[in-house]
């Protein structure tokens, strides 16, 4: 095989499950299985996902949930947000291949493990891909957010984004000043499949949870009940 990762060719470890074909080959070497840092469980912020140490907590949250519930217009716009993996270089670098040098197969790998999270944490929520402008995805060919629902998820006309800077060119002080902007806007229909539903955002990464705090409050204002987010990297 071929690591969908660094390309070089590798022998899967054999198992009895990968015998009897209940059980998928693995598709990363070793060298770069290894080098994902999955999050989840004890030492992670109960509301983000990242890792935190003692001295970076507040009642049992990261100082980042907590700051953002300090405020009154981003307060409670956000149950939670489960990510995959922690955003290394390893993660940085593999996904900056697949959404901007056009490797949409890597698509494939987070997608079945998306699916598993989706019906582990939101089971029966409205699954709403964070969008791309148009101008973003005639350029990029595809929505990085929708290509990793493929197979578990249906891609909603729910949500729009109008043109506007890219978000990697941005400091995080930038990106959380402009909380208070609106860089999307709701589709016609998408008001009536938001009203009364638990909705959960899909993205690539989750940065300073700026980006799905926009879309809550725009689901909120039209309707949710609750907005929470999963992405592959946190």
């Amino acid at each position: 095989m071929r690591c969908l990762s660094c390309h070089e060719r590798f022998f899967p470890m054999p198992s009895w499950e990968s015998v009897l074909l209940l059980k998928e080959e693995e598709p990363l070497c070793q060298m770069c299985a290894e080098q994902l840092v999955a999050l989840g469980g004890e030492g992670c912020c109960s509301t983000c996902s990242r890792h935190i140490h003692t001295h970076y907590q507040r009642e049992g949250v990261c100082l980042d949930c907590w700051r953002w519930e300090q405020q009154e217009y981003t307060k409670g716009l956000l149950t939670m947000n489960r990510s995959l993996y922690e955003y290394n270089s390893f993660l940085k670098e593999w996904l900056a291949v697949y959404k901007f040098r056009g490797d949409a197969i890597v698509a494939s790998y987070f997608a079945k493990l998306l699916s598993v999270m989706y019906h582990h944490f939101f089971q029966g929520d409205l699954v709403v891909p964070v969008p791309l402008s148009e101008k973003r995805l005639k350029a990029r060919g595809f929505n990085q957010a929708s290509l990793i629902m493929e197979g578990w998820a249906e891609d909603h006309d729910v949500l729009a984004r109008v043109e506007g800077e890219k978000q990697s060119k941005k400091s995080r002080k930038q990106r959380i000043s402009q909380v208070t902007d609106q860089p999307f806007r709701m589709n016609e229909q998408g008001i009536e499949l938001v009203r009364g539903r638990s909705i959960v955002l899909v993205d690539d990464i989750y940065t300073t949870g700026t980006t799905v705090r926009q879309v809550a409050r725009l689901l909120k204002e039209a309707g949710a009940q609750k907005v929470s987010s999963m992405t592959v990297g946190r």
